[in-house]
């Protein structure tokens, strides 16, 4: 006995329903992965310290260079040590900070030198290093 069909498929419809599964997945992964971004993060607060400082808004930079002559940078500009303490004294910002950025081999006696004016003047200093790629 031979048994015949009715029903005919279509080849594209084998094309399809694979696609319609793949979006249907990605629609899914969307619609799942969205809670997590609107939900809100962990709460980290750092144990209370002498040592930490809060983040720096209006800080002043001052570098401190290396070369075979060492100078000093303050907004972009070469000064002394002398016309550094000048400009510090006449600073009206209310917040008084200065991040101090030196170089690998500068003159540590240069660094405490500006450290010690900033010091005397008011200032809280926040000394920036940067990591040695090796």
């Amino acid at each position: 006995m031979r048994l015949h069909r009715h029903l005919k498929f279509n080849p594209a419809l084998f094309a399809v329903i694979p696609l319609v599964n793949v979006l249907f997945l990605v629609v899914l992964f969307f619609a799942l992965s969205s809670r997590f971004v609107l939900q809100p993060g962990l709460a980290v607060t750092l144990p209370a310290s002498a040592f930490t400082l809060n983040p720096r808004v209006e800080a002043q930079i001052v570098s401190v260079t290396a070369a075979p002559v060492p100078a000093i940078y303050h907004r972009d500009q070469r000064v002394t040590l002398e016309e550094l303490r000048q400009r510090l004294a006449q600073t009206s910002i209310k917040e008084r900070s200065i991040i101090l950025k030196a170089d690998k081999n500068a003159p540590y006696d240069l660094v405490v030198q500006i450290t010690d004016t900033a010091l005397k003047l008011g200032f809280s200093v926040g000394l920036a290093t940067s990591s040695e790629a090796k």
